[in-house]
């Protein structure tokens, strides 16, 4: 899905006439957002966003399954799986499965953390434990009540924060504001910008942590890339952030060709890129989750490499987010 561009603006009439539809859509969600969900038995940590879109929700999972690691912890992710056929519960093999199968991000993750892709959420708790999970890592369903959060960590980009702040289909919410927040343990604000400090301010007002982080290229792969002029591509919630990550990291980035959230490129897209790419003597840059949908292909039919770049999300204040986490960890096992 690509965001329609009057989700980012304040007014517009395609959003005061979808309001109606906003309505009922939120109304329901909020309803559902109400219900209460099974007890998983391990504590459970959810990494989501208020919104639809990308925010750096991955790259946030994946630094929480280093933090928890350091404190001792074996975190398996446990994930819907969208993009992919099987409804699981499955544990994602990547000798086995590709993006088409279980999604592009748990193929990306499972590189890194075991993976549970199970459709019905709930159903994948006990295959998550099987893997001998002492802490659950949901990755997205804060709006999904069917399991019950021991700690709900939300994530928006600091550049784009909340669009119009309106609910699907007017804008970008998945569910009203308000019960979102009453269900908010803490928040993740991603990158430069100032378009999340009015969300941040209304959960820091309700005395819960604010936390400030920021994406760090991986140093060979930038060292790699460096002087070379790029064709950048990206079928990712926000195509955007990352080209201005490649271009804040120094790098010459000649052309860039944005497509919709777990975008499934067809061998005519890909020709279409490398001709580009080889015509104008460009490299061929994309991100970690498009490439896996691509099946790792380099090189591709022309012989035209394809490079990642990999980013890693790191926190202003690593003790203040592992102080938190341990003592929600603490609060969920009891006395």
């Amino acid at each position: 899905m690509r965001e329609p561009a009057f989700w980012h603006r304040p007014r517009s009439w395609q959003s005061r006439l979808l309001s109606p539809l906003s309505l009922l859509y939120g109304a329901v969600a909020a309803r559902r957002m109400a219900q209460s969900g099974v007890d998983a038995g391990v504590p459970v940590i959810c990494v989501g966003n208020f919104h639809v879109g990308g925010a750096g929700k991955t790259p946030t999972v994946l630094a929480m399954t280093t933090l928890l690691r350091e404190l001792g912890e074996q975190p398996v992710v446990l994930s819907r799986g969208y993009g992919g056929r099987l409804r699981g519960p499955v544990l994602v093999d990547r000798g086995a499965h590709a993006a088409a199968d279980v999604g592009d991000e748990p193929l990306m993750m499972a590189a890194r953390v075991p993976v549970v892709v199970s459709r019905a959420r709930a159903d994948g708790v006990g295959l998550a434990k099987a893997q001998g999970a002492s802490v659950i890592l949901m990755d997205d369903g804060f709006q999904n009540p069917s399991i019950t959060k021991d700690l709900a960590l939300i994530v928006i980009d600091g550049a784009r924060g909340l669009g119009n702040a309106r609910v699907f289909p007017s804008g970008p919410l998945r569910a009203p504001l308000p019960p979102q927040l009453k269900r908010t343990d803490g928040l993740v604000v991603v990158g430069s910008g100032d378009a999340g400090d009015a969300v941040a301010s209304r959960v820091e007002a309700a005395g819960k942590p604010v936390f400030r982080a920021r994406l760090q290229p991986d140093a060979q792969i930038v060292a790699a890339l460096a002087g070379r002029p790029i064709l950048a591509f990206a079928g990712i919630g926000d195509p955007q952030r990352f080209f201005r990550t490649l271009r804040a990291s120094g790098l010459d980035v000649e052309a860039e060709r944005a497509f919709p959230d777990h975008h499934a490129f067809s061998p005519d897209e890909i020709a279409s890129l490398t001709a580009q790419a080889k015509r104008q003597g460009l490299s061929l840059v994309t991100t970690e989750k498009d490439l896996a949908r691509l099946g790792g292909c380099t090189p591709v039919r022309s012989g035209l490499a394809i490079t990642a770049f990999p980013v890693t999300l790191q926190f202003d204040d690593q003790r203040a987010l592992r102080m938190f986490v341990t003592q929600r960890l603490s609060a969920s096992r009891g006395p």
